[in-house]
């Protein structure tokens, strides 16, 4: 008896098992690979190790002259050709069920060429949504500065120097327009944003038509738990007795708080010291006293560290989907606080932790003196148990499994 044919799933990310998207790719093709698929993931820089059979897209120089052709002429998505033709060719050669699309964006691969592809492929595609790219002609984020040009037409882009940045050409309109007919061009599409609020965008967005969902991003809650090492680690980073309040990201910039921490550290009580995770040197050298700034970090079990140590976790994203952040710090029972931005709130209850208005250093000081006033011991269980119940990888992971299942059956 012939044995039945393993389901194949294909991922394209724009980073190999590092930062946020390649991690979740990873642990989606481990979780194929559990039930018996074949995983592969193609991906356009940082190659680390992975259970998936790994496709690299192109080399460094591709993606060093993407980002000229991106910063000269706008054409952010449209360089990579050479890269994009033989990834095709390989895509074809693998033949797979299920074809799972990540960041777009990235200066890896173009859009253009994959898109004929899936067109003339007509396999089940699955797009996650990490960001709002795919229906600008721009930018990624637009909360920030508030424009809604992408609801209709986009034009003269006020973020045309912001990520993926054009230093002269606007071409916000032009992509726009590309981008709605090719990824609206095919006719097994899903997309699925990361949060309600970026599902609620994409319903007013160039894919209102296109069938929508949401499944929240899941951390390993057997990684990220509690641990009884908190004032070990405040020694090794010369804060013992003092009252821990942390942060995490990177990039950091404006827009992920870093200015609003630095004024934020000016009203800090004596007995209360900031740690930044994630920071670049030069933004380490301009830290006041009471701020102590480390270098992006890959060791899992150094966040698990900080995240259990901390006494609070403050997010004051200008602009976001759905931090992981916030879920990691939840899944070691810290408390979190956040601006009320985008996906940001959605994982935060009242016994989790607190909403701020956006921008308000007095709203971030007023909540981490509420969180403060209750011993974190009384939020530890509740912040371990929304994130348990809630954003645990393998149960929000399952359900892309669930979608990429109904799909097949539907084909």
């Amino acid at each position: 008896m012939t044995e039945p044919k393993s389901i194949k799933l294909l991922q394209i990310v724009v980073e190999g098992n590092t930062g946020s998207t390649g991690t979740i790719a990873e642990a989606i093709g481990g979780m194929a690979l559990s039930y018996g698929w074949e995983s592969y993931i193609a991906h356009g820089r940082y190659p680390r190790k992975s259970t998936s059979k790994i496709i690299r897209i192109g080399t460094d120089l591709d993606v060093y002259l993407h980002g000229i052709e991106t910063r000269l002429f706008d054409r952010h998505g449209l360089g990579s050709r050479r890269a994009t033709k033989k990834l095709v060719v390989q895509i074809s050669e693998i033949n797979p069920d299920i074809i799972h699309l990540h960041h777009l964006h990235g200066y890896y691969i173009n859009i253009d060429i994959v898109f004929k592809y899936l067109h003339k492929a007509n396999k089940p595609v699955v797009w996650t949504f990490h960001d709002c790219w795919a229906f600008t002609g721009h930018c990624c984020h637009f909360d920030y500065i508030g424009c809604e040009k992408w609801k209709i037409e986009c034009n003269n882009c006020p973020q045309k120097k912001e990520y993926p940045k054009s230093f002269f050409i606007d071409k916000s309109k032009k992509n726009y327009y590309r981008k709605q007919y090719l990824f609206t061009s095919l006719q097994n599409l899903t997309i699925v944003s990361v949060s309600k609020w970026l599902n609620n965008l994409v319903s007013q967005s160039i894919f209102k038509n296109t069938p929508h969902r949401y499944i929240y991003n899941g951390v390993d809650t057997e990684v990220f738990k509690p641990n009884e090492n908190s004032e070990a680690t405040k020694v090794v980073y010369n804060v013992k007795n003092k009252y821990l309040i942390l942060g995490v990201a990177s990039p950091w910039g404006k827009r992920k708080g870093f200015s609003d921490f630095i004024q934020l550290s000016k009203y800090l009580k004596s007995d209360e010291v900031v740690i930044l995770v994630g920071l670049n040197k030069w933004e380490i050298d301009i830290l006041p006293n009471n701020v102590v700034g480390l270098l992006k970090t890959e060791n899992k079990q150094q966040l698990v560290d900080l995240y259990s140590a901390a006494d609070v976790f403050v997010n004051p994203t200008l602009e976001d989907n759905f931090p992981t952040t916030n879920i990691e710090a939840l899944a070691c029972g810290t408390p979190v606080i956040t601006y009320n931005t985008g996906g940001s709130p959605e994982a935060i209850t009242n016994d989790t932790g607190i909403v701020v208005e956006k921008g308000s250093i007095t709203g971030l000081l007023k909540a981490i003196e509420k969180v403060r006033a209750v011993e974190k011991k009384q939020f530890t269980e509740s912040c371990r148990k929304r994130a348990v119940d809630n954003y645990s990888k393998d149960k929000q992971f399952l359900k892309y499994f669930e979608l990429y299942n109904k799909l097949l059956r539907k084909k």
